[in-house]
């Protein structure tokens, strides 16, 4: 079988890596490695597939299903193993091959196509934080894994310098920037968190209803991880003439249900907010930009 990477995928590696990447030109005779080692039968790619990985739904050797995945090194495939390794299956798919393959996981197969993006608005959120509840653990002893003050240092300084040469984007970006350097001072809570999680994260699954996946694990508190779930179907919070009202609801209803500082919460909704609106206008992104900036703005 021809593994060739969706167009998706292709797009967005582009966006990190303008100048090429070896690793998308290696990606179809690894993934035939990775195949022949574990004695994979290959049902499809899964299309369209994410944004940081090629995604292959298979067959172990006793029928069993899967999902191989691949992942370049940019997307930090070493860490979400010893992230799902630490959740156990709990909240979360589960791995299921012991040995380590560099950028290489053979996870749970859950229903790819099903995810709690599909439930209607309230039932989503609701599905979407208790799964959420679940992953926040500590984190391992002697653990490697990102912090939210390293992870937000790096975006910090892609933003200034993206202000620098923007005016229109400058005063959002030191509202955010103030919101990080407040929020940094007195940290609460460490704990082990999904990094990027929102409703499209959460598939459908057998062992458990709903299970989180994508992980790009960061070690801090709660409010950053379910702040980018505040602004989940953003493109319908602006076309709604309530949109500003409803996302401040949302930030109360969310803080309140999973025991988080509200005000920390919409300290970080901002700041994330912002950072990804700067960042999808530096790659060209420009409708996504406007969206997002508008979002943060109402908060």
């Amino acid at each position: 079988m021809a593994f060739e990477p969706p167009q998706r995928l292709v797009r967005a590696l582009g966006e990190t890596a303008p100048d090429g990447d070896d690793w998308l030109e290696k990606l179809p005779e690894a993934a035939h490695q990775a195949v022949a080692l574990r004695e994979l039968t290959v049902e499809r790619v899964q299309m369209p597939g994410g944004r940081s990985s090629l995604v292959v739904l298979v067959r172990r050797a006793d029928g069993t299903p899967a999902v191989l995945k691949l992942a370049p090194p940019r997307a930090r495939p070493e860490s979400e193993r010893a992230a799902l390794a630490h959740w156990g299956g709990l909240g979360a798919v589960q791995l299921l091959e012991p040995f380590v393959t560099e950028g290489v996981l053979l996870l749970e197969r859950l229903h790819p196509d099903l995810s709690v993006r599909s439930l209607p608005e309230a039932k989503a959120l609701l599905e979407a934080a208790g799964t959420l509840r679940r992953l926040w653990v500590e984190p391992p002893a002697g653990h490697r894994f990102e912090t939210v003050a390293e992870r937000t240092g790096r975006q910090a300084e892609a933003m200034r310098a993206t202000a620098a040469a923007n005016s229109e984007v400058a005063a959002l970006v030191d509202a955010a920037l103030a919101a990080r350097a407040e929020l940094l001072a007195e940290p609460p809570e460490q704990r082990l968190l999904h990094g990027t999680f929102r409703q499209s994260k959460v598939l459908a699954g057998e062992r458990m209803p709903w299970l989180a996946v994508g992980p790009d694990p960061v070690v801090g508190e709660c409010a950053f991880d379910l702040a980018r779930l505040v602004r989940d179907r953003v493109e319908d919070l602006i076309a709604s003439p309530s949109g500003a009202a409803t996302t401040r609801r949302r930030v109360k209803r969310l803080a309140e249900s999973l025991d988080v500082d509200q005000e920390r919460l919409r300290g970080w909704t901002l700041f994330r907010a912002v950072e990804s609106g700067v960042r999808a206008r530096r790659v060209g992104r420009a409708q996504d930009a406007e969206l997002l900036l508008e979002f943060a703005s109402w908060l």
